[in-house]
């Protein structure tokens, strides 16, 4: 019997022991330039913003299908939800 394996629907993936991933969307993050990249308080309160959301499932936003750890990351995005945009 395979063991079921359950999955964090309000995780990030670093919650959501999602390593593999997680370290592909920080590699991508790094090479962003630094022009681009939000600062380190804005990217938390992004995140927390979004972990608040009941769009979030294991590090994807289902609004726009992106992992959020990235979306969040990058200055000039924004929360996907024009519904309920929280940043």
């Amino acid at each position: 019997m395979i063991p079921e394996t359950k999955i964090c629907r309000r995780c990030l993936l670093e919650e959501a022991e999602r390593g593999d991933i997680l370290a592909s969307v920080r590699e991508k993050v790094e090479k962003l330039p630094p022009a681009d990249r939000c600062s380190e308080e804005e990217y938390r309160a992004r995140l927390d913003a979004c972990l608040g959301c009941g769009s979030l499932s294991a590090g994807l936003c289902l609004k726009c299908g992106c992992y959020v750890e990235f979306r969040a990351a990058v200055k000039q995005m924004k929360c996907p939800n024009p519904a309920d945009r929280r940043w």
